[in-house]
Parts: C-alpha cells; structure tokens; sequence
C-alpha cells in the first residue's frame, strides 16, 4: 500500500469514528498534496457549508468523504529527494570580547523533518535561527543552502527560506487581501490566487476571520495569519522563534500538529526549524531536537559531554505527595542511583536495567498520591534538570 493510500484511508477511519475535526485537517492535507484546484473549490464550498451548518455532523461526514473519493482519482508525484537542503560545518557567531558566543554548531537539514531547538533562556536559540536565516552574518564556519530551486539573488532566497520572529509586523487591510497580495507577486492569475488563498484559510482554520483586520485578531490568529502568507510562497526551509509563545494549551497542541502534517506533504515537504520553551510538545513532534546550552549543541541521542552522562539511566520526573526518605526508601529495592528535590518536582535516576513500569508499580502498591510522573531519559527535560 503506497503512502498516499494509507493517509487516505487514516482519513477515512478518522470520519469513520466521528472525529470531524482532525478528520477535516487530514483531508486538506490530501486535498494540497493534489495541487489541484478543483479539489481546491470543493474543499472551499465545503468549509463555508460547515461555517452556516456546524452542527448538521452526518452530511458534513458524506460530503466530506465524497471529496476524499474524488482526491484518490487523482494522481500524485510523491518527492523523493531528501539531500540536506542546508548544512551548517562548524559555525559560529561571536558578538565581541567578554560576550555571548555560538558555536560551533553542526547540523544537516532536510526536508520533511521537523526540528525543535530548545534550551534556557539566553542560550542563543534566536541567534542560531537568525544565522540560517542570514539575518545575521557567522563569524566563522560554513553555511551551505541546496535547495531544489535554483537560487541566484537574495530575492529568491528569501522565497525558499523564511524566518518568522515571535513579534511580528502590525499590517493593514483585510487577512484575505493580504494574503492575496502575496501571490499578486507570483504572477499567479486572479481566480488562481483567489482559490489557493481561500484553501490555505481553510487550513489554517482562519475561515471566520478572513475579513477581520490586524487589530481584530488575536495572537494565536496573527501567528496563522503568518503562517499562511509564509505557506503560499511554498518555502523550502521555514524557521520559526516561539510560535507557541501566545498560545493556549490546546492551541499549542492543534498549531504542532498542523505544522508537522504540512512539512510531511508527499510533493512538497518543508523542512522546519521552530524554537520553543513548550519542551515536551515540541519533542512529541520533532524528528530531532537540537539542546543549546551556552551557545554549544548538545546533540540528544549521541553528546558524550559531561551534562548527558546520565544518559544510560532511567530518569523519572515525579511531583507527588511524599516525604524524601519515605520516597528513598520505596525506590531502593529498584537500584535507586540518585534522587533530587529541586522545590517542586523530584527527579529520580535508577540503574539501567530498572524499567519504568517497575517504578509506576511500586508507587502504586504502596499508594502514594501521584500529582505527575514522567519517562525523561530521552527528553532533553534531564538536561535542565541535572
């Protein structure tokens, strides 16, 4: 079963099951993988249906699923090529004597995968961001761009690599009009650039404010109003400083998951560099997590340095109800190495051979009240904690 296949019929079970509203997200994503602006128009007609009927679920359901119908008549060119796109050797940044400083930093990003960059405050995320986006210049190292379209000015360059800092630009006008203007620079003939800008406002969920201005929208809307004009240029390499700051939990969690569904598009991945102190949901979608602690990365999975030496422990981060050497006791028959209070949340590092449900197990059977409890040994999480 080709990978096309398999979406189409995830999308299937989603409308099978009743879950319309993930459902309908995975359905746009086939629906741009098509490039095809028929599908576009119904997926259009659709929504605006949605948007006057919201609570009539069962013809939602079936005209939903007759659009999903007509995209697996549709043939699509599934990208292949994943050479980095930009490789980064040894750089660094330097800002004078006595000061901050990056680097060297290593890296090798390719198209499709998603990249959280995290790390305390201060650690040189946004410098790191602004060095690949050449906002700002490396003082030493190399950077080297491959995308698949030809790139000859800074013009071109800035189409296939876009940088979104956390404050964005005040604009004027009306969402929809902007992002039309987007395309007016593209050549793209009207009725063209009315569908594609209508699609990617379905997808974006931005359907109810299309016609709201700047002061009229809300932070969360202002970021998808961002990504959207940054979506229809069609990047290669998108770059994102805390897209998460002015958003609500489950706000969060929808914008992660959206993101992480575009850059995996079958004929046109995105490769995704995003930065953000919401560690646990940035790494539930990462394909790889970049940790910078004072200007070094610390690569996850494979850094030897004397911060991760813990890596071949079990780590367990507990908030519960229990004194600490009530807490000693319980863990010790489970070779208990460590354990630290830090004011609010104990951490606790076993030996290796120690399973988590063990320590789940012996928490339970001697009822201790159990507030929070989490597997950190592959979380950059036991960086900040050590």
């Amino acid at each position: 079963m080709s990978t096309l296949e398999k979406r189409l019929q995830e999308v299937y079970r989603f409308f099978e099951n009743k879950d319309t509203v993930l459902g309908y997200r995975k359905l746009m994503d086939c629906a741009l993988d098509t490039q095809n602006l028929e599908i576009y128009n119904q997926i259009i007609e659709v929504t605006d249906w949605k948007s006057k009927h919201p609570d009539n679920e069962s013809e939602f359901i079936t005209k939903c699923l007759k659009v999903l119908e007509d995209i697996s008549k549709i043939p699509i060119e599934v990208y292949n090529n994943f050479k980095p796109i930009v490789t980064a050797t040894n750089i660094t940044k330097s800002y004078g004597s006595n000061s901050f400083s990056l680097g060297p930093i290593n890296l090798s990003i390719k198209k499709g995968n998603v990249y959280g960059l995290v790390g305390e405050n201060g650690n040189g995320k946004t410098t790191l961001l602004r060095v690949l986006a050449k906002e700002l210049k490396h003082t030493s190292g190399n950077l080297n761009y491959d995308f698949d379209s030809k790139v000859n000015t800074d013009f071109e360059l800035r189409s296939k690599l876009v940088y979104i800092p956390q404050r964005t630009q005040k604009w004027y006008g009306s969402l929809k009009d902007n992002l039309k203007f987007v395309l007016s620079n593209y050549g793209i003939s009207p009725e063209e650039n009315e569908t594609r800008v209508l699609m990617m406002i379905c997808r974006l969920g931005l359907w109810d404010y299309k016609h709201l201005k700047w002061s009229e929208l809300s932070s969360g809307y202002k970021m998808r109003f961002e990504l959207a004009r940054t979506l229809l240029r069609q990047p290669e390499l998108l770059l994102l400083d805390e897209p998460l700051a002015n958003l609500d939990v489950l706000a969060q969690q929808v914008i992660l998951e959206d993101l992480k569904s575009i850059c995996n598009s079958l004929n046109h991945p995105i490769a995704l560099i995003l930065s953000s102190q919401q560690l646990y949901e940035v790494e539930k979608v990462s394909d790889k997590v970049i940790y910078l602690k004072n200007g070094k990365y610390t690569d996850n999975n494979n850094s030897e340095t004397e911060e991760t030496a813990e890596k071949n422990q079990l780590i367990i981060e507990i908030d519960c109800h229990c004194e600490r050497e009530k807490l000693q006791q319980i863990f010790n028959p489970l070779q208990l190495e460590k354990l630290v209070f830090n004011g609010g949340i104990y951490v606790a590092y076993f030996d290796t051979n120690t399973q988590f449900y063990q320590v789940l197990e012996a928490l339970g059977n001697h009822q201790i009240d159990v507030t929070y409890t989490r597997n950190i040994t592959k979380s950059t999480r036991r960086f900040f904690v050590s």
